[in-house]
C-alpha cells in the first residue's frame, strides 16, 4: 500500500495559476481521472492533494475542488494539503474556518518568496497556532535555504513539518556535500520529516539509478525510517521521467529495506503524520 502525499492536480477551467505560463511543460489540465488511471495499477492506493499555489482568492475554491474529487466512487484522495498565508492578518480566520475533514495540512512555498517572509515574528507564531490545531506544515524551499527551515522548526518546535522534495538538491550540477550537511543539520529537529518525492526534476534528463541514489540514501540515514514518507510530487516528476519511472526508481532505491521499514515508508508514517 503506497500513500502519495504529494499529487498536484490542474484544472485551468476551475482555478487561476499564476505561475504555469511560465512553465510550458506543465501548462496544461492534469486531471484526477488521468493519475488515477495510472496509480491504481502501480499500487498507489491512497494520495493527499497538494496545493499547487493557485491565486491568493482561490485557496478555498481548489480545496473544494478536492472535497468533491473525494467524494467520488472508489477515490483515491484522502485529504489536501491547503495553501495558506501565514503572513496575512486574517490568518487566524482563515484557520479557523478550515474543513479539516478535508484539509490535512498546510503549505506556504517560500522558495518563490524573499527569505525574510518565514523569519517575521507574524508568521511564525501563524505557525505555531498551525501545530496548535494538530496540523502539520510542509516546508518548500530551495537547498540554499535550508537554513531558514532550520530557523523556522526551532521558532515553532510544537509544530509538526514536512520537508518537500528532499529539500531540492541541485542533483543536476552534481552538488552533494553542503546539501548533505544543510540536511543533517535539519534532521536534529524531531518535529521535522522528509518527503522523498519527484527528485527526478532536479536531475538531468540522462539521470540514472545511481545518480539519485547518494540523495535517497542520505535523507533515509539523515531522517531515519520513522520520518521519511513518499510523494510523486506529479505532474512535477514529469519534467525528467514519468510517474511510472518514480515509482519504479523509489522501489529500486529501497529494495534492501525490510518490510518493516518499507511499511513506514509507504505508508504509516504519512498515516500518522496527516492523521489519515
Amino acid at each position: 500500500m503506497l500513500i502519495d502525499t504529494h499529487l498536484h492536480l490542474i484544472d485551468r477551467t476551475r482555478l487561476s495559476y499564476p505561475w504555469l505560463s511560465g512553465t510550458p511543460a506543465l501548462d496544461q489540465d492534469w486531471t484526477y481521472a488521468a493519475y488515477a488511471a495510472l496509480a491504481k495499477r502501480m499500487g498507489i492506493t491512497r494520495a493527499l492533494h497538494m496545493e499547487v499555489d493557485v491565486a491568493a482568492n482561490d485557496i478555498d475554491n481548489e480545496t473544494c475542488m478536492v472535497a468533491q474529487l473525494m467524494t467520488q466512487k472508489d477515490s483515491l484522495l484522502c485529504g489536501a494539503i491547503s495553501s495558506a498565508r501565514p503572513e496575512d492578518a486574517g490568518f487566524d480566520a482563515f484557520l479557523e474556518g478550515l474543513d479539516k475533514t478535508t484539509v490535512k495540512g498546510l503549505r506556504r512555498v517560500l522558495h518563490v518568496m524573499p527569505d525574510d517572509l518565514s523569519r517575521a515574528e507574524n508568521f511564525r507564531s501563524n505557525i505555531r497556532k498551525i501545530g496548535a490545531a494538530g496540523l502539520p506544515f510542509d516546508i518548500c524551499v530551495a537547498a540554499r535555504q535550508l537554513p531558514i527551515a532550520c530557523a523556522l522548526a526551532d521558532a515553532a518546535e510544537h509544530t509538526r513539518f514536512v520537508l518537500d522534495h528532499c529539500g531540492v538538491p541541485d542533483i543536476a550540477s552534481g552538488e552533494f556535500e553542503s546539501w548533505a550537511n544543510a540536511i543533517t543539520d535539519l534532521s536534529r529537529r524531531p518535529n521535522v520529516c522528509a518527503k522523498i518525492s519527484g527528485i527526478t526534476a532536479y536531475a538531468n534528463p540522462n539521470w540514472t539509478l545511481d545518480t539519485l541514489r547518494p540523495y535517497v540514501e542520505h535523507i533515509i540515514q539523515a531522517f531515519g525510517w520513522d520520518r521519511v514518507v513518499w510523494g510523486s510530487d506529479s505532474p512535477v516528476c514529469t519534467l525528467n521521467a514519468s510517474l511510472e519511472q518514480w515509482v519504479a526508481v523509489t522501489h529500486a532505491l529501497t529494495i534492501g529495506a525490510s518490510a518493516d521499514e518499507l511499511a513506514k515508508f509507504h505508508n504509516q508514517n504519512a498515516t500518522r503524520i496527516w492523521n489519515l
